[in-house]
């Protein structure tokens, strides 16, 4: 028999992955080339040559040990130093192999982290519309989940709600920015009000308030739109990255997390965090992906792709008369439904052959997900669909 806590997990298990599941399905019925599936945000472009050459050339050359062997819980010493000098010259930073973990994803570093961090009833932040998978991650190290509502003018953070909740028990708030479901970026205003607010709580408690920001979509930006970083901003600040989406690779689990040195009992944090690494199951990220990372840290699979497909279906539903603000990062597209419950208009979509995720997956009802990491020409064939789902509410 299966534990309670588990029983309400598959429960609420990831609706993503059932649309996802329920397409291929569709597939099966009616052709692959006439459902247009938008569920999943599987990376539809190839990674760059620069990772198939570097895992070839590493497994040819590379001593066999240093390739597949364990090594420390953190990460092979030359890789982490490798991916510190990166973000120091994208950034301006001054991290070194020390301030670098090596995870298994974006979701192993929010995971040691809150592991970490975290005492039993401890309160997390999160703003809606956020990605659901952070109910588990909480859940999975006794914190409790604290939701700020949307601010649905720009998908920012609603402020006032936030420092209202804020209390003497808040122990971290996590940011996504480019954010995952909306594709909306935090401005610099936005990082700095959001720092100062934290600052001045930490004092009035006399606690110590963490910033987990989750960062898989950093580097998909469109229209030179800047991503704050976020380390310059905040002292108590754990950064998780991905390589999932900018080389395309997201079945290889590969990733890091940030620990800047000015943070809170830094070499004690650095110490816990490894012993997460290890006694969480994961001991340590990939080997063999770990020494790819290093080598392609400063590159890029063709992102631009993106910014086309996110051109062709923003100007086709707005044109259709959906409401959206457009996406300024990530490869999603957030538009409001034509009626209150999201899950009946998606659930109206498959009329129509489109597999889109509800809104309320997100925290946010009322909205629609579309994640449009697919091929141009499956967005084309859909624009036929998307406007007779929009044709069928304008008509009631």
């Amino acid at each position: 028999m299966i534990s309670e806590r588990m029983k309400k997990a598959v429960v609420n298990g990831s609706a993503i992955r059932a649309m996802f599941e329920e397409g291929k399905i569709m597939a099966d019925k009616y052709g692959k080339e006439n459902v247009y599936d938008f569920s999943l945000g599987n990376p539809s472009i190839v990674p760059p040559e620069s990772v198939k050459n570097a895992v070839i050339d590493i497994i040819n050359n590379e001593p066999e040990m240093l390739v597949h062997g364990y090594m420390n819980n953190c990460g092979y010493e030359d890789v982490r130093e490798s991916i510190a000098k990166s973000i120091n010259k994208k950034h301006g930073t001054c991290f070194s192999f020390k301030n670098i973990i090596m995870t298994v994803g974006a979701a192993g570093a929010m995971n040691i982290t809150l592991n970490t961090i975290l005492d039993p009833n401890d309160e997390v932040i999160v703003f809606a519309p956020y990605f659901g998978e952070y109910d588990n991650y909480i859940a999975n190290h006794q914190g409790v989940k604290v939701m700020i509502s949307p601010d649905t003018q720009r998908f920012s953070i609603n402020f006032e709600e936030f420092e209202q909740k804020i209390t003497a028990k808040t122990k971290a708030v996590i940011i996504n920015t480019p954010n995952n479901p909306t594709g909306a970026v935090y401005t610099e205003e936005d990082i700095k009000k959001l720092a100062q607010i934290l600052t001045d709580k930490e004092k009035q408690f006399g606690t110590d308030i963490y910033i987990i920001s989750d960062e898989p979509y950093r580097e998909l930006v469109f229209d030179n739109a800047s991503v704050p970083y976020i380390t310059k901003y905040y002292k108590n600040t754990f950064v998780g990255y991905s390589y999932s989406k900018t080389l395309s690779i997201p079945g290889e689990r590969i990733g890091y997390l940030v620990v800047p040195s000015e943070i809170k009992d830094f070499e004690e944090t650095l110490a816990a965090l490894s012993v997460s690494n290890r006694i969480l199951g994961f001991v340590n990220a990939p080997s063999l992906m770990q020494r790819v990372a290093a080598r392609c840290a400063d590159d890029t699979s063709d992102l631009a792709v993106y910014a086309e497909n996110k051109k062709i279906l923003y100007d086709s539903l707005t044109e259709y008369g959906y409401e959206c603000i457009e996406p300024k990062g990530t490869f999603y597209m957030f538009p409001k439904c034509f009626i209150d419950d999201d899950k009946e208009f998606c659930k109206a979509a498959k009329e129509f052959r489109l597999i889109i995720v509800p809104g309320s997956t997100f925290a946010c009802p009322g909205y629609f997900r579309i994640a449009y990491c697919t091929d141009k020409d499956t967005i084309i064939r859909s624009l036929p669909s998307f406007k007779a789902l929009a044709d069928k509410y304008k008509q009631i």
